[in-house]
Order: C-alpha cells, then sequence, then structure tokens
C-alpha cells in the first residue's frame, strides 16, 4: 500500500509539473521563446485565489475563475510590453527580459503581500476516497489535480488539431513569414497562445497551494524551474511530451524523496534529465529538425 500512496502523490505532482510544462512548450514550440516568467504568473494565481477565499470569502469555484481572468490578462500583458518588442530580437535578449519580468513579479508580489508565507486554504473540500478498507487513502486534491490534467490534455489535443486558432498556431510554429503571407494574424496567435499558457498557470498555481499549503512570492520558482525541466525531459515544443516528461518527473521526485534521500530528490531530477538528454537530445518525444544549409 506504501507504493500505491507514493505513486498516486507522485501521479499528482507530475500532474502539476505536466499543467505548468504544457504552458512553457506552447510557448516556446509557437513563439519559440522561453518565458522564464512563467513559474511567477503560477505564484499570481495562486495569491488571487488566496484573496479571494481568504478577504472576499468567494466560493473556491469563483477565486479559480478569478486567478485564471487575472492570470490570463498578466500573460497577455506581459507578451505584449516585454516580449513582443522583441520579436526580432536575439534570443539572449528575450532570455534576459523573460528573467527581469520574474524578479519583477516576485518584488511586486513583496510588496503587495509581504514575504511572509500565507496559509492557503484547499480549494477542494470534497472527502478523501479510502481503498482495501482504509489502508489506502487517496486526497480529494491529488484525485481532482489528476483528473484536471488529463481534462487538460484532452482539450488542449482538440485545440490545437481541430480549431481554427490551433491550425493558426501550428502554421506559426512551422513557419512565421509563411503563416503571415496566409493571411494569418502571427502576433494574435501568439498572444493567444500566452493567454492559454498563463491560464494553464493559474490553474496549477491553484492546485499546487492546494497541495502545498504555504503561499509566498517564491513558490512558483521551483517548481516552475521543474516544469520546465518536464517540458524538455519530454521534448520542448511537444504538447504529449509535455504531458508524459511532467508525469515522469513528478514520479522521479516522490520515489527518489521515499527510497533514496530527501535531500538528494532534486539533484535525481536533474540528474535524470541530463541522463535522458545525454542519450536523446532533443527529449524523450521530441522530433529532430533537419535545417537547410
Amino acid at each position: 500500500m506504501t507504493f500505491l500512496s507514493y505513486l498516486i502523490s507522485g501521479l499528482s505532482l507530475g500532474s502539476i509539473y505536466a499543467i505548468i510544462a504544457l504552458g512553457y512548450t506552447m510557448v516556446y514550440g509557437i513563439a519559440k521563446m522561453l518565458n522564464f516568467a512563467h513559474g511567477d504568473v503560477i505564484m499570481v494565481g495562486g495569491y488571487m485565489s488566496f484573496v479571494a477565499t481568504a478577504h472576499l470569502g468567494w466560493p473556491p469555484l469563483a477565486s479559480i475563475l478569478l486567478a485564471v481572468v487575472v492570470c490570463t490578462l498578466l500573460g497577455v500583458t506581459i507578451e505584449q510590453l516585454a516580449y513582443k518588442p522583441l520579436r526580432a530580437a536575439p534570443s539572449l535578449a528575450v532570455l534576459i527580459t523573460a528573467i527581469g519580468v520574474s524578479y519583477f513579479l516576485q518584488n511586486a508580489a513583496q510588496l503587495i503581500w509581504s514575504s511572509n508565507p500565507k496559509s492557503f486554504t484547499s480549494v477542494v473540500q470534497l472527502p478523501s476516497l479510502k481503498l482495501f478498507d482504509g489502508q489506502l487513502t487517496i486526497s480529494s486534491v491529488a484525485i481532482v489535480t489528476i483528473a484536471a490534467c488529463i481534462l487538460i490534455i484532452i482539450a488542449l489535443t482538440f485545440i490545437i488539431s481541430k480549431t481554427k486558432i490551433g491550425k493558426a498556431m501550428r502554421a506559426v510554429s512551422e513557419d512565421k513569414e509563411a503563416a503571415q503571407l496566409m493571411g494569418i494574424n502571427v502576433n494574435q496567435t501568439i498572444s493567444v497562445t500566452f493567454a492559454i499558457g498563463s491560464a494553464l498557470a493559474a490553474i496549477a498555481g491553484v492546485l499546487l497551494s492546494s497541495a502545498y499549503p504555504l503561499l509566498m512570492p517564491t513558490s512558483g520558482a521551483m517548481p516552475g524551474i521543474k516544469a520546465f525541466t518536464a517540458a524538455v525531459f519530454g521534448g520542448i515544443g511537444s504538447i504529449p511530451g509535455a504531458f508524459w516528461g511532467g508525469l515522469l518527473l513528478g514520479l522521479i521526485e516522490i520515489f527518489g524523496k521515499a527510497y533514496i534521500s530527501t535531500q538528494l530528490s532534486d539533484a535525481i531530477v536533474f540528474s535524470m534529465l541530463i541522463l535522458v538528454l545525454l542519450v536523446k537530445p532533443t527529449g524523450l518525444m521530441g522530433k529532430k529538425i533537419h535545417e537547410k544549409v
């Protein structure tokens, strides 16, 4: 039963990483940039839900909707003000800007909410599931998190493959100039991508804060880095890769803590990434890109 308990915990944590990684991989796959402020959008989502429930007395569902709306607007604003002017700039300039936006959001959160940890009340108010005559207890947060991740990956797959905006995203990802010549609004498509990624960050922030209920301005930093690791692990730019990479990373982290060392769990996670990239540099589900010279 202990193994099953660790397995459920790993899938729950991995589902959070997968939701965050989907935002990373969508932005990279379409805009070809790494949005390192993504982790801090997660933190903003957690704070929005906290304010709605703890200060405004809103029900959990309303607090989640507030987090999604605020983070979506924040993501689009960041893209318009910080990244859009750098469309033709070198990748290093975009990377430095992303790091600057990340520090700005962290310091703004400290000014607004202080650096003291806040106690987050879970938005999932359902009873735990008991199996095998009570020998195995699965928390309602874990069940909701795994279910949310599955629904999100199904919805994203449908959007990307079946809708008009999804076809535009695929076209922009393949060739921006050719997409523009075919009448696709590239800037609008990238903005929509940021909006979707930021909405996912909000959901991940609420679920993360529900599972680990201490909220602070740096709460999104390490999960953001690990989710980026998951995206690279699965193959950056691949939506299925981000999903499976997140799940695998969560399982590796939880089993590493349980059977090897709590202190070395992060080192184990990043070591596994290095091993995978040595064997398959494009990630588990990434594709090789052949460039014509």
